[in-house]
């Protein structure tokens, strides 16, 4: 009963799915749904998921979307998965259920905003939107802003005040990664003041690593694409 993932690795939830089950040896078939070319609208896509997004998974008969949902299942159904990334403790997963829970309403929402309205508007057949963008980097600044002062205020190398890192520090910090598609001018401007920030997600990059590396080639290559 081999686990399928419906993929496109220019998603960030994409990436935070497939880099957790190559840290963890979670054996997988990827199957590529191209979002440029809009496969995620078709009715054989459909099928898998009638909300039309990536990720989705099928395990045997089982199928889930929402990459939140998708980490759960994988790091409760797969034996061999270390217990920091969803502890047993039911207070320290509801913490990692709040955490995700305020990424999907506050930072998901700046990061998206803002590649799909410059670098990516092209490739989505849309037009540029600087005001969108303008918004886009408002929300992404306050969202950093709370992770710097809340969540990562004891100085220790991941959220929640642990030492090693959860599903919530991957899915996160793959959003954010997402930014790296407008240029390292761009990052560095926006995430120049958050030097905890920094240091999180270099220090997820380096758990999840080479594993982190590879799958975020994706974004250096359409940026250079684009620029050719």
């Amino acid at each position: 009963m081999k686990l399928k993932v419906y993929a496109d690795r220019l998603s960030q939830p994409v990436r935070a799915v497939i880099i957790f089950c190559e840290v963890n040896g979670i054996e997988y078939e990827e199957i590529k749904v191209d979002l440029a070319n809009r496969e995620h609208l078709t009715p054989e896509f459909s099928e898998i998921n009638p909300m039309q997004q990536l990720p989705a998974i099928v395990h045997g008969t089982f199928k889930l979307f929402e990459s939140h949902a998708i980490l759960i299942y994988l790091a409760s159904s797969f034996p061999g998965v270390a217990d920091h990334w969803y502890p047993d403790d039911v207070y320290k997963r509801s913490k990692i259920h709040s955490v995700l829970d305020w990424h999907h309403s506050n930072l998901r929402r700046g990061p998206i905003t803002i590649v799909q309205n410059s670098i990516l508007a092209p490739v989505f057949r849309r037009p540029l939107n600087p005001e969108a963008v303008a918004e886009g980097e408002k929300i992404l600044s306050a969202a950093l802003s709370k992770i710097e002062s809340f969540w990562l205020d004891d100085n220790r190398p991941f959220l929640l005040g642990e030492n090693q890192p959860s599903i919530a520090d991957l899915s996160l910090v793959c959003d954010i990664m997402q930014v790296k598609l407008v240029g390292e001018t761009d990052w560095n401007r926006l995430l120049g003041p958050y030097k905890k920030v920094q240091q999180w997600i270099e220090n997820t990059r380096n758990a999840t690593n080479p594993h982190f590396d590879e799958l975020h080639k994706v974004l250096k290559e359409l940026k250079e694409k684009l620029q050719n």
